[in-house]
């Protein structure tokens, strides 16, 4: 990607969304990109080269590797019916994402020219998803920051999707991102391995990943689920009888729930701490920073000696090494010692190019508790 400031010439044919060749300070081909002026990063590159380019060509071309390496690759079809499709620079698509929920595809947009494209991508999907009821998404910052205006559009209104054997009602038209999140499909199963017989406390929980996984395959004597958001509150209830199990759902506050967890003593053998992305600009780091250290600080006071803490970090922004410094500086606040025994990120769905460290956002620490 270029920035704004690495702008030279530009030909004033060349509109905002637009596919555009790229030329050096030579005048030598550079490559083709996606153009635009109004954006922070003015060129997203889609190849290197110009040549003879098509750009329905190249979007068949990307999708269809991209599709295989989840499909044939990685065997996801297998185990799950929900997973990432597209993941931005990782598949050579910038500024797009999309994500598979079962007959879903839901297609988010992080730049205009992926916007201005949607018809010709959901093209190339149907080659693959004969049957795919296409929902398109953006974030109202995304589309100020980019200059478009994404008219809602979907079919249908959710269903579910499986994965390792638990399933989830999703709503893509709704809630957050593209309506579930698939990057914490591995370590909801890994999780299963530390809660048998174990009291679980699973806070920012959306809709119940960690907890459904703890209580239906994790053998957990009881669990507990803390969201904020109503709707994401209601769906963790409906994924309980869906599966068949008690979840203790609570729609709180985070912070004020874990202070009085904690005046009150109550201990668990896990918890897992999934907020959102609490570092989103460079502006917001020093108030995002004071997050994570009170999330984990009232996290940790409330494990039980010897038990697990797995605390998360989707700020794409956060280094592994910042992280694990706000981990250690909260426990220690806590006064408790934390031991960490595993490193894990999203799953192989989600890979991030060499180039684009910040593809790697999301961060979990898997902590013993002394």
């Amino acid at each position: 990607q270029l920035y704004k400031r690495m702008l030279g010439e530009v030909d004033a044919r060349a509109r905002p969304g637009d596919v555009v060749a790229v030329y050096d300070r030579s005048d030598a081909p550079y490559g083709v990109a996606l153009y635009n002026p109004r954006s922070l990063i003015a060129l997203r590159l889609l190849s290197r080269g110009v040549g003879d380019f098509n750009i329905d060509k190249f979007l068949a071309e990307r999708i269809g590797q991209a599709v295989t390496f989840r499909r044939e690759t990685l065997g996801l079809d297998e185990t799950t019916d929900a997973y990432r499709l597209v993941h931005d620079n990782g598949d050579g698509l910038p500024g797009l994402v999309i994500d598979r929920l079962n007959n879903f595809v839901v297609l988010e947009f992080y730049s205009l020219g992926m916007f201005k494209l949607a018809d010709r991508l959901e093209k190339a999907l149907t080659v693959h998803f004969p049957q795919a009821k296409f929902v398109r998404r953006a974030s109202p910052h995304t589309q100020s920051m980019e200059g478009f205006d994404l008219d809602p559009r979907g079919s249908g209104s959710g269903g579910r999707v499986k994965e390792n054997g638990v399933a989830f009602q999703v709503e893509p038209t709704a809630g957050f991102k593209t309506g579930f999140f698939c990057d914490q499909r591995d370590n909801r199963l890994a999780l299963t391995r530390f809660t048998k017989g174990k009291k679980v406390l699973d806070v920012c929980s959306y809709t119940g990943g960690f907890g459904l996984y703890a209580q239906k395959l994790g053998g957990a004597e009881e669990t507990t689920c803390i969201e904020l958001d109503p709707d994401a509150h209601a769906l963790i209830k409906k994924n309980a009888n869906i599966n068949q199990v008690r979840i203790d759902a609570v729609n709180a506050d985070a912070f004020p729930y874990l202070r009085q967890a904690q005046a009150n003593g109550r201990k668990y053998g896990v918890v897992v701490l999934d907020p959102y992305k609490l570092i989103a600009s460079r502006d917001g780091y020093k108030l995002g920073r004071q997050k994570y250290l009170d999330l984990n600080r009232l996290g940790a006071s409330l494990v039980e000696p010897g038990g697990v803490l797995v605390t998360c970090s989707c700020s794409g922004m956060l280094t592994w090494d910042e992280f694990q410094q706000f981990v250690r500086t909260a426990c220690g606040s806590a006064g408790r010692r934390a031991s960490i025994f595993r490193k894990s990120g999203a799953g192989a769905d989600h890979p991030f190019a060499a180039d684009h460290p910040e593809g790697e956002y999301l961060k979990v620490l898997w902590c013993r508790i002394l």
